[in-house]
């Protein structure tokens, strides 16, 4: 009998439980179906705001990081000695205030070029060189004052002494070797702008004097720059070092027999003739020596060496006309010539061949 009750109870149950899901049904069909779609579009809405609102913080977070790397990088230090700190800030600053230095030196320099330099009496070599030493000892107080500002103390840079000695030492050995001797030659002026020289058998003209090298032009027109250290290392001729006055010469050789002192007459009045040919010093004939071919005399003049080649040029005028006054006077210029003596008691055997004779004599291989 309690078998019986516990199935009863079991039954009565599940018949409850199949009229609520039913119930469930309807109500969820016809009432809450609406109320359950609301509720799904609205939670899709929020959870699409709670996305964009996390995008929008995301990216601000990100602006805001790449701002404070920035400032932490823009103060960032580099090295401190004695409580003085180096940042970037700080370098970048002094940088700055050295490139507007030099533009302002610069305009300096070019206006003192124009306005102050020419009412001073001096020379175009000794101008640069006052120049290239403004230059330089401006730079100089530039950037002392740029660290000054910047509050970079120049005790900052000590530990950087060892490292530059090193770097100066082996690789801008030549560089400063060059530059030294630059102000060496802008300070005893061994050579100035517009001198006449000869180095290495090039003889050019000096047309600027700078800190590594010197600029001079050839006579065919070809720049060539030169370090400032062969001019203090090598053998250098200076055609105008003290004054441009420069003594050319002018060889001739004459036929034996020819007078000698008439000679000397028309090679002196060929000098004097021309007139860049210097009267003082006197030009002046020597006597130079009795040749294989001929007797030779060497005209001595002095000239002005105002621009380059004019030796030459006027040692070529003298020539046409010492041509010209021997031709008139009947002296002959003497040439090579070889003299053959037959040293025999009998006369010479002349003896006429025939072609046939000949080829006979000479037979062809």
């Amino acid at each position: 009998q309690q078998l019986l009750t516990a199935l009863k109870k079991q039954q009565d149950l599940l018949k409850e439980e199949d009229i609520l899901r039913k119930r469930l049904a309807l109500l969820v069909e016809d009432e809450y179906l609406p109320v359950l779609l609301d509720s799904r579009r609205l939670n899709r809405r929020f959870l699409d705001e709670i996305i964009s609102k996390a995008t929008e913080v995301s990216l601000s977070q990100r602006l805001n990081k790449i701002g404070k790397k920035l400032i932490s990088g823009w103060n960032f230090e580099l090295w401190a000695i004695g409580g003085h700190s180096v940042t970037v800030k700080k370098v970048c600053f002094a940088i700055f205030i050295l490139i507007i230095g030099m533009v302002v030196l610069k305009y300096c320099i070019r206006l003192m070029r124009k306005r102050l330099l020419p009412r001073v009496s001096l020379e175009p070599s000794a101008v640069a060189a006052f120049e290239k030493l403004f230059y330089y000892f401006s730079l100089l107080v530039i950037v002392i004052v740029a660290l000054r500002i910047v509050n970079i103390p120049l005790t900052a840079f000590t530990f950087l002494g060892g490292a530059i000695a090193i770097g100066v030492g082996f690789g801008a050995q030549n560089l400063i070797n060059n530059f030294i001797s630059g102000f060496i030659i802008m300070a005893e002026r061994p050579i100035k702008i517009g001198d006449l020289i000869e180095i290495e058998h090039t003889i050019a003209v000096v047309e600027g004097i700078g800190a590594r090298c010197t600029r001079i032009r050839t006579g065919d027109n070809v720049h060539i720059l030169v370090p400032n250290s062969s001019f203090l290392e090598k053998n250098i001729i200076n055609w105008t070092l003290s004054d441009k006055m420069v003594r050319a010469h002018v060889t001739v050789g004459i036929a034996y027999g020819s007078p000698v002192m008439e000679v000397r007459n028309l090679l002196i009045k060929a000098a004097r003739e021309h007139e860049d040919v210097l009267q003082q010093p006197e030009p002046f004939v020597l006597f130079t020596d009795f040749g294989d071919n001929a007797l030779v005399f060497t005209l001595y003049f002095w000239v002005s060496m105002t621009r380059l080649l004019k030796r030459r040029i006027i040692e070529s005028d003298i020539r046409y006309r010492i041509d010209e006054l021997f031709r008139e006077a009947g002296i002959v210029i003497a040439f090579p010539q070889l003299d053959v003596h037959f040293d025999s008691n009998s006369p010479l055997k002349l003896q006429l061949l025939n072609r046939e004779d000949i080829s006979d004599s000479f037979p062809r291989k």
